[in-house]
């Protein structure tokens, strides 16, 4: 059973600086050898609070307001994922580490992949969850969804986001506040960029070329991204694992905290 603490204060950002000059704010904790946590679109590294704690048994994490987000900088557009992945690289020349293991969720995710497709030398392990390959062999959300996710009342978007995270039981016994929903201080102008950045994605030709261990994660509930997409990715990803969770959304990390927590670590761990 994991021990639950509460966070320590956090510290300030530090700061790198992608190619374009864009100043890139990254969060570095915890001992050990380094874990890259990546999150949502939309998001900043918040998304990761009710959790992070959980690896530092095993790994020091490093997260980071991908541009637009956070404390980075929110340059005008466009972004794309491979920006995003050349981004995180950035991070990590500015920290020293010459290869990390990566844990990418939803847009995070399709961050990840780009960076073991382009940048294979810096990935020792590569985590993947409630992601997808991106262009048009993916499963997309339907027509329902994304209506709800359009709608003009920001409390009504957040009601269903937070619908699309967790399940009604999860909710009742965890009534929040989230930290998944969105970055509430991104200008309008970076969450367009980062939802065209996402769509853009389209990584299916080259996910044979990831040469990483991987492990796929996804809940069976989940309605924004569908889980079909987990084994389509397993079937591009050379020796990929995967994983459901069963009666989870989204946000499967956190309703399945325990589970998928110790997943993750005992794949860390291995060898090779």
């Amino acid at each position: 059973m994991t021990q639950h603490h509460q966070p320590a204060p956090a510290p300030a950002p530090a700061f790198a600086h992608a190619q374009d000059g864009t100043a890139l704010a990254y969060q570095h904790r915890g001992q050990g050898p380094p874990l890259v946590l990546l999150a949502g679109q939309a998001n900043d590294h918040h998304w990761w609070d009710g959790v992070r704690e959980d690896f530092h048994t095993v790994r020091s994490t490093i997260t980071l307001d991908l541009r637009g987000t956070g404390d980075s900088d929110k340059p005008e557009g466009p972004y794309s994922i491979d920006q995003f992945a050349d981004d995180v690289v950035a991070v990590l020349n500015a920290l020293g580490i010459e290869r990390a293991d990566v844990y990418g969720t939803s847009m995070g995710g399709r961050v990840a992949q780009s960076l073991a497709i382009r940048h294979p030398e810096r990935i020792r392990r590569l985590v993947l969850g409630c992601t997808s390959p991106g262009g048009p062999h993916a499963v997309e959300r339907d027509a329902s969804v994304r209506r709800s996710l359009a709608q003009p009342d920001p409390q009504a978007v957040r009601r269903a986001l937070a619908d699309l995270m967790y399940s009604p039981h999860w909710q009742a016994a965890h009534p929040g506040p989230y930290r998944t929903l969105g970055d509430p201080r991104m200008p309008a102008h970076a969450r367009r960029a980062h939802l065209i950045a996402s769509n853009g994605h389209d990584a299916w030709s080259e996910l044979p070329r990831v040469a990483a261990p991987t492990l796929i994660l996804h809940g069976d509930q989940d309605r924004l991204t569908p889980p079909d997409n987990l084994p389509l990715l397993a079937s591009r990803i050379p020796g990929a694992r995967t994983h459901l969770f069963p009666g989870a959304r989204h946000a499967y990390f956190e309703e399945c905290r325990e589970e998928a927590g110790t997943l993750v670590r005992e794949f860390l761990l291995e060898e090779g």
